[in-house]
């Protein structure tokens, strides 16, 4: 082989997603780390379960700007540069979190990184969905929710075996996979697809060759993508009738990725655990198994979204959630979480973690980054960040509220039925994604063949 001839096709795709999914790593791992750290933040701040929860949220609150930010920014400047940006933001702050002496200043950095989180959770699906074969693209853009839970895997990892250490090594150690996403982000190509909306067409010739087998299957690539798009379309494109399919899905999702629980369940596992008489060390330890759970589930979800079809992994899997909450809340609502009943606590979490986090968490920066057109991608991942990190803002906000007012199995009960909802709102208003290319998903937008029922 000669040592001179560059990295092409598949190796250099997958070079590509693994670089940009480095933002997903971050994302998981800032996100997680509070976890842990709150232990520990609550006793140095004196802070009261409001401040806990304006702590924890500051995150979401800039990730909720940032995604709104990112998409017009991505149209303008490029997937790359964007995600560029994003790792100077999560480098910034990185370094104020982890020496901050106030709670405003711990606010502050937060703000910053949330930034940052949203920027990365709006365009690096985007750009991974835009590079990638049709017959891969799901397990690639899945690569970067992969990485978000290997993140969090890895902060409740670092959470447990720092929580009689400094806090700020939590944070701090945040810098290194910030670094790497910087550097990476220099040795990787453009969107052939951001490029031909710019008109680029031979530069995006160029790129396509680099990333497919074949000089043919670029040169027949870049062709569908000329005859299926206009320019880039104004931002109220995305509410236009013929569009109205994509938002209503991909936001639908994004929502109730969120509304769920997840989320809920990951920032202040610990908190709720350790107040219902676990113990600190135990209740981290659990967060350490729902972690390697969420791992386990995305790398499952990873393989059957290309197989089973996105639609389907949901459908199948989202029954199991249900059960496994109604269960984990029967277990405090009877205060059974003791002896034996302590297993079964940690096993009906783990179940629901799996259930849940294999399913919509794996398709929604997938499904999102898939049905919308070209000429409105950017402003439409927007709209779907956007309402996920929104909703995750109220689950922030008003969690330990709801365990306070309704007890933590009522809880976990009004999440089971959130989740019994989100089967109903899959089987009825999204489509299958899988195999399709993103001119055919677009084109089914334009013929009305887009939601499941006209497809029957």
């Amino acid at each position: 082989m000669d040592a001179q001839k560059p990295v092409r096709g598949r190796a250099l795709t997958n070079f590509i997603a693994i670089i940009a999914a480095t933002g997903g790593l971050l994302f998981g791992y800032d996100t997680g780390i509070i976890s842990g750290a709150l232990l520990q933040l609550k006793t140095d701040f004196h802070l009261s379960t409001f401040a806990q929860e304006v702590v924890t949220s500051a995150i979401i609150a800039g990730a909720l700007v940032g995604c709104i930010t990112a998409g017009p920014l991505s149209d303008r400047m490029g997937r790359r540069r964007t995600i560029m940006a994003a790792s100077i933001l999560f480098l910034i702050g990185t370094v104020i979190v982890t020496f901050a002496h106030s709670t405003a200043l711990l606010v502050a950095s937060r703000l910053i990184l949330g930034l940052a989180i949203g920027a990365a959770s709006q365009i690096v699906p985007i750009y991974i969905a835009e590079i990638s074969p049709p017959e891969r693209r799901g397990a690639l853009v899945v690569a970067f929710q992969l990485a978000v839970v290997s993140g969090m895997t890895i902060s409740f990892i670092t959470g447990y075996l720092l929580r009689e250490e400094s806090w700020r090594l939590m944070f701090g150690l945040g810098f290194v996979p910030a670094s790497i996403l910087f550097i990476g982000m220099l040795f990787v190509p453009n969107s052939p697809r951001w490029l031909a909306m710019k008109g680029e067409t031979e530069r995006a010739r160029e790129v396509l060759r680099r990333v497919r087998p074949t000089d043919a299957q670029a040169d027949q690539e870049l062709a569908e993508i000329i005859d299926a798009h206009d320019q880039k379309a104004p931002f109220r494109q995305i509410f236009e009738p013929w569009v109205r399919p994509a938002l209503l899905a991909s936001v639908g999702i994004g929502l109730l990725c969120q509304l769920t629980g997840t989320n809920a369940v990951m920032y202040y596992a610990p908190t709720i655990f350790s107040e219902a008489g676990f113990g600190h060390q135990y209740a981290l330890l659990m967060s350490v198994a729902v972690g390697v759970a969420m791992t386990l589930a995305t790398v499952f979800g990873g393989w059957a979204v290309d197989h089973w079809g996105r639609r389907t992994l949901m459908l199948r899997m989202l029954p199991g959630a249900v059960i496994s909450l109604i269960i984990l809340g029967a277990m405090f609502s009877l205060h059974l979480t003791g002896g034996v009943g302590a297993w079964i606590t940690l096993l009906s979490l783990i179940g629901y973690v799996i259930f849940n986090v294999g399913s919509l968490s794996v398709a929604v920066w997938l499904v999102g980054a898939e049905v919308f057109p070209l000429s409105c991608r950017g402003s439409g991942m927007s709209v779907v960040a956007a309402s996920h990190w929104g909703a995750d803002l109220v689950i922030s906000l008003t969690t330990l509220s709801l365990v306070t007012l309704l007890g933590p199995g009522a809880t976990f009960w009004l999440f089971a039925a959130v989740n019994a909802f989100s089967f109903i709102f899959v089987m009825r208003y999204v489509p299958e994604t899988k195999g399709q290319s993103l001119e055919a998903l677009e084109k089914s937008l334009r013929d009305g063949t887009f939601l499941p029922a006209s497809r029957n």
